[in-house]
């Protein structure tokens, strides 16, 4: 793989001040994350982690995941002193966009880098949500046909705000879906076994999440990578003492984080984080569904109304952990409280909102980690660079703003201006002519304009469609290269945004084989904050 690089603003303003150590953003992190690992470490040695019981969660969670000495050295570690680079993300069908992988990625390469730097095990540790409940922005591939991206669907239906990991799927009805994605995708030498091994994922697992973990320890198992669920029941009992303090904390976490809010709105950068002043910042599952707290009048609430007292909650803290969950606020306590967390990998949304959580870390009795900004990939195929060259395209520029402005001036350039304008002075003289017909039949049939309006309306509808169909004409004429310019826009821009959001990483599986993956990972890159093209 050769590799480029890029310099490419982030497109979320706080993140891009991040990236650059502005000082009005700084101020709102303990630690540099460039500079400060060896400070971070000495301050993680004088706090003490629950290894043991820690080890046996993931150790019991990862049982029957795709496993490789590198996976039980990472255990065996972190049962001992090892530190880690954390960073999650949400159960997406089949690993989901692109940016997962990416972070995946950047957790194992900086996990690499610290062991060498600081003479320590540092293991990557993938952290995913589980506890989400927002089916409809995890159940989907996107696909391209025609020329055009779609949103391939699965078609189980969830209805209901239940977490990923009790979303359980019908086998047979996702190893269809998985042949409609295969499908979609293209036949190619590497289909067949890539198809038994999203078979052997879908038949071996019965949750989203868990299939999810199958899949990223299917292609990370020998980077040492270890994962870990969210909402796994064993992991909240482990937590159970902290979501007791987070309960006790929760007034004062919240106002905290409030005003850290208003200190970034007074840097002028806008929060992320939509709080309100009443949050509880959990959530309860009732009835296989979560439900956000609030606090008001000495009680919590949630929005269906029902009412739980503090000892209601303290209880369930210490009997059902299970049935609690964190949100955008306290997710990032438990992680630190958690695990031995060196740094923390996020992307430029988690940058911005860890920025509001300065205070929150401080009134929960931590620093926060160095956030480190992942990093970004664009892959481009050989196929899509010939497309750049015939076209004339820069692939950096068409990483950085996409195709529309080069695709209008040619497509201004083939269209038949002549003919438009004929077109545009017939319609310019029949509502001229049109105006004195009005004039005329107002004086004697004011009623009779309804009929005049109609029948102009008829003959500019027909203009128009004399219009659109010598465009027709003319795209037949120059398909070759509109299909060229929308396959190179699909390809690196899709829909006017970052490949990573729209393209899966079993697309370039199907096309490229087991080796991509690998390659991928120890192709040269540098936490340098630079966009890396990828060229296969």
């Amino acid at each position: 793989m050769l590799v480029k690089q890029l310099d490419l603003p982030a497109i979320q303003p706080f993140a891009s001040a991040y990236i650059k150590e502005s000082t009005q953003a700084m101020k709102h992190f303990h630690y540099s994350y460039k500079g400060d690992f060896k400070r971070r470490l000495a301050d993680l040695d004088q706090r003490t982690f629950l290894r043991d019981e820690l080890f046996s969660c993931i150790e019991k969670f990862m049982d029957g995941l795709p496993s490789s000495e590198q996976t039980k050295s990472s255990l065996t570690a972190l049962k001992e002193d090892a530190v880690a680079v954390v960073g999650g993300q949400q159960a997406g069908l089949l690993t989901g966009p692109l940016y997962s992988i990416h972070k995946v990625i950047s957790i194992i390469k900086l996990a690499e880098q610290q062991t060498d730097e600081l003479g320590r095990k540092v293991i990557p540790i993938f952290w995913i949500a589980g506890e989400d409940h927002d089916f409809l922005e995890i159940n989907h591939v996107y696909t391209e046909s025609d020329g055009k991206l779609k949103k391939k669907g699965y078609p189980e239906r969830v209805i209901t705000k239940k977490m990923a990991s009790d979303i359980q799927y019908d086998q047979a009805e996702m190893r269809h879906w998985i042949d409609e994605i295969l499908t979609e995708f293209g036949e190619t030498n590497h289909t067949a076994a890539l198809r038994e091994k999203l078979y052997q994922a879908a038949a071996e697992n019965e949750n989203i999440t868990k299939m999810f973990a199958w899949l990223v320890m299917d292609l990370f198992k020998d980077s040492g990578l270890i994962v870990l669920d969210a909402a796994d029941p064993d992991l909240r009992r482990l937590e159970s003492a902290f979501f007791k303090q987070l309960i006790e904390q929760h007034e004062e976490i919240n106002r905290a984080v409030l005003a850290q809010q208003e200190v970034l709105k007074n840097d002028g950068f806008k929060p992320m984080i939509e709080l309100e002043h009443d949050a509880a910042n959990l959530f309860i599952r009732v009835d296989e569904e979560r439900q956000l707290l609030f606090y008001k009048g000495g009680a919590f609430y949630d929005k269906a109304g029902r009412a739980y007292s503090l000892s209601e909650l303290m209880n369930e803290a210490e009997h059902h952990p299970e049935n609690l969950s964190n949100n955008v606020v306290t997710r990032p306590l438990m992680q630190e409280w958690l695990i031995p967390t060196l740094a923390f990998i996020g992307g430029p949304g988690e940058i911005a909102y860890w920025a509001e959580l300065k205070s929150g870390f401080e009134k929960a009795g931590f620093y926060m980690p160095p956030v480190v900004p992942r990093l970004t990939y664009s892959i481009v195929e050989r196929n899509i660079e010939q497309d750049t060259k015939e076209l004339d395209l820069s692939i950096d520029r068409v990483i950085a703003e996409g195709v529309q402005k080069e695709r209008s001036a040619f497509w201004d350039q083939v269209k038949d201006q002549s003919l438009k304008s004929l077109i545009e002075e017939t319609e310019n003289q029949l509502k001229k002519q049109y105006r004195h017909i009005k004039e005329l039949s107002d004086k004697y049939d004011p009623n009779f304009n309804q009929i005049v309006e109609k029948n102009l309306g008829f003959h500019l509808k027909q203009l128009s469609y004399l219009q659109m169909k010598s465009d027709d004409a003319l795209k037949l004429k120059h398909d070759n290269i509109l299909r060229k310019y929308d396959r190179v826009e699909n390809a690196l821009r899709p829909a006017g945004g970052p490949q990573e959001r729209m393209w899966n990483i079993y697309y370039y599986l199907n096309r490229y084989g087991d080796t991509f993956i690998k390659d991928l990972l120890h192709a040269e890159v540098e936490f340098n904050h630079k966009h890396n093209i990828i060229h296969v």
